[in-house]
């Protein structure tokens, strides 16, 4: 008989690449996990406390008067940014969503002259960075009357090269040839199938394209800040951001701004809980791909 270890033996990995894998996962969650930690306990404090405790220990709770503070100030402003966010998010996020849909699956499905310039075309979009993009997109607004508008934030984030991507390649592996010939010899037409059958199966692709929009939208503070003069109609960013910049004049805003740091960050988590069973899918599949 062989002494031969066993298949499960045979694959674990040596111990010290699972002590660098361990410390390194270890080190990278400390990083992004430390500011929210911060800034979870700093939410709670005063102004004086802010100043006077460490960064990470508790002092007073104030965390009540800071929310009450934060949504009082002028006049309540910082609930319709709240607002001007979700409807940015959300409404850029469905656009994406669905543009993206359409898109992966016809590159994935069909065969038509200049597909593979366009793959490239769209797919090289992703390293052009946001900056460039800054000025072509404000003229471009402008000549259409759009500036200072919510169509200004919602126009531009339409477009995901990403969620292109992730769909094609969510589609090509998913959705089978087999389905679409038999369709056509049901008499139903392609979109018929597109929008009753496919849709469907593209549906974790789809939540992860929305997750990743709407998280990137919500977090976008370059567009609004060149397309928005309308205080009411700010985002949270860039609202805060405006807060921030009187905080030396206003040191007590500096607790405002930090309780609405943490109070922006809440449709995030719920969003991403929510449908972390979906997106979990959607990269499984394009990574196996």
């Amino acid at each position: 008989m062989s002494d031969a270890p066993g298949p499960a033996r045979s694959r674990r990995a040596p111990r010290s690449t699972r002590f660098i894998l361990t410390a390194t996962i270890t080190a990278l969650t400390a990083y992004f996990l430390i500011p929210v930690v911060w800034m979870l306990i700093a939410s709670t404090k005063s102004t004086a406390d802010l100043n006077t405790t460490s960064g990470f220990w508790f002092a007073r709770f104030d965390l009540v008067t800071n929310l009450e503070d934060l949504f009082a100030y002028r006049d309540g402003v910082f609930r319709r940014w709240v607002l001007n966010s979700l409807l940015y998010s959300g409404g850029g996020a469905l656009g994406a969503t669905f543009l993206a849909a359409l898109c992966g699956f016809a590159l994935a499905k069909y065969r038509f002259r200049g597909r593979n310039v366009l793959m490239g075309l769209i797919f090289g979009g992703v390293l052009i960075p946001g900056t460039v993009l800054a000025l072509p997109t404000y003229l471009l607004l402008n000549s259409l009357g759009l500036i200072n508008t919510y169509w200004a934030v919602i126009l531009p984030s339409l477009s995901s090269a990403f969620g292109v991507f992730l769909v094609r390649v969510y589609a090509a592996a998913a959705v089978p040839d087999e389905l679409l010939e038999a369709g056509r010899l049901d008499g139903a037409h392609d979109l018929r199938v597109f929008f009753t059958v496919v849709l469907r199966i593209l549906l974790p692709s789809l939540v992860t394209v929305f997750l990743f929009s709407f998280i990137s939208i919500w977090n976008n503070f370059l567009l609004p800040l060149i397309v928005l003069n309308d205080q009411s109609l700010w985002p949270v960013t860039l609202g805060l951001y405006s807060w921030q910049l009187n905080a030396m004049s206003e040191p007590d805003l500096v607790r405002i701004v930090v309780t609405g740091s943490m109070v922006g960050t809440i449709p995030l988590v719920i969003l991403f809980l929510a449908l972390q069973k979906y997106w979990r899918g959607g990269i499984t599949t394009g990574a196996i791909k």
